[in-house]
């Protein structure tokens, strides 16, 4: 066995940083994307390795020693994750002020550890403890491990195994606490975008293209006032930090808005995740009235783990008139399931089958054939991504009825879409 996979190999000469990263990496987990496991994984190996009863991380906060991460032997353990008792009541507190040695045999021997009440209660017998030091050069808390009787064999080898490994602990907290200030910076800047309602609704005509006339409109967010990002990175963002929902229905009930002032033959197409699609939140948007003139696109980009909940979910909607449209058809794996598993009423085909279709006889054959089995299965085909009058006549003579893209009608306000219309 390699001696990083065997804790009882490590010794003197090998027990540095680097190691200890190494062992982290032997044991199955990477520094690159760190976690809990990494740190709790951390805890168990030096705890058997030196073969104490408890071993547990600490942080110090507002006064208090707070138990983040605990590891013990069989048994009822005296401590739990998430307890926490007064900072200066506790060996940690002393051990980092320097007043009492990080390794401590026989605590019982030590002046201040003897009259603390913690060493009988327990008791605390052998122990190590070293500061956990963050990048910034912050104590955290403290690496420790101790026994319940004292314990003459522990030594200065076993002090640099300890503190070893707290400095790698102290890697893994940093990047957690980074990643932990980027999700919360994200979080503060969605609901900024909420609160100071920047998000905007700009509509794209969709034609049909036999009579040159408005059919619907695509209603798309847009973000002005919150800088360059794109509007699919802010709901990819929001999605990962938990709000994904809540930011997709705000659009979604802002596009619904101009429905009324649109003539009874328009209809208004709006974007929409697989979550957002089965969540309570847009079932409240679109219960406030008429649904036989909404389209709800699927995205191409999110997989959807149970078609039979979401089903069962949007069925009421389809029931009252409401239409589900599969959007970028073509672009992938996940829009292909979606359109034989969610049966649409509208498969949108993608942008990358539409450009250069005039000049690609694949692309031709691949549009013809989902063409073909949109008519044999009931859907309606909409193309994305016009740009060519060629584009537009080779799709004509396909077959293909609706269509949108920058050649027909770039995305707009909603009163310059309006104009579009004929009165």
């Amino acid at each position: 066995m390699d001696e990083l996979c065997n804790p009882m190999k490590i010794t003197s000469k090998n027990v540095t940083q680097q190691t200890a990263a190494n062992y982290i990496m032997a044991s199955g987990s990477g520094l690159s994307s760190p976690g809990p496991d990494d740190i709790s994984r951390v805890l168990h190996a030096v705890r058997a390795h030196l073969g104490m009863h408890v071993a547990f991380v600490s942080e110090f906060v507002a006064g208090r020693r707070v138990f983040r991460y605990v590891d013990g032997s069989e048994g009822e353990l005296p401590i739990k994750v998430g307890d926490s008792d007064p900072l200066d009541e506790s060996y940690c507190h002393y051990i980092v002020d320097g007043r009492v040695p990080q390794l401590l045999p026989d605590p019982s021997k030590h002046p201040i550890t003897m009259a603390m009440p913690v060493t009988t209660q327990l008791p605390v017998g052998g122990h190590l403890s070293v500061p956990v030091r963050l990048k910034d050069g912050r104590v955290y808390g403290t690496f420790c491990c101790f026994n319940y009787a004292p314990d003459h064999s522990l030594n200065e080898r076993d002090l640099r195994t300890m503190r070893a490994f707290a400095e790698v602990t102290g890697h893994l907290l940093d990047r957690d606490i980074s990643e932990r200030q980027e999700r919360d910076d994200e979080i503060a800047r969605i609901n900024s975008v909420i609160e100071h309602d920047q998000i905007s609704i700009v509509y794209q005509p969709i034609y049909k293209l036999d009579e040159n006339t408005v059919a619907g409109f695509e209603g798309l967010a847009r973000f002005p006032e919150a800088g360059s990002r794109p509007p699919n990175e802010w709901f990819a963002a929001a999605a990962e930090v938990g709000l994904g929902v809540q930011l997709e229905t705000i659009p979604i009930a802002k596009a619904l808005a101009a429905l009324p002032l649109l003539p009874p033959d328009v209809y208004l197409a709006v974007n929409v995740s697989p979550t957002a699609l089965a969540s309570r939140e847009l079932a409240a948007v679109l219960d406030s009235g008429s649904t036989k003139r909404i389209v709800l696109e699927v995205t191409e980009h999110t997989s959807i783990s149970d078609y039979a909940e979401l089903r069962q979910a949007i069925e009421p909607l389809r029931r009252r008139g409401l239409r589900l449209a599969v959007d970028d058809a073509g672009a992938g794996y996940a829009s292909l399931q979606h359109i034989l598993s969610l049966m649409p009423d509208v498969i949108k085909m993608d942008a990358s089958l539409t450009r250069n279709i005039d000049r690609d006889p694949a692309r031709r054959a691949l549009a013809s054939s989902l063409i073909t089995f949109a008519k044999d299965v009931g859907s309606q085909i909409i193309a994305e991504g016009i740009e060519t009058a060629a584009e537009l006549d080779v799709l004509r003579d396909l077959g293909v009825i609706l269509g949108q893209g920058y050649f027909l009608g770039r995305p707009m306000p909603f009163d310059n879409a309006v104009q579009l219309i004929p009165r």
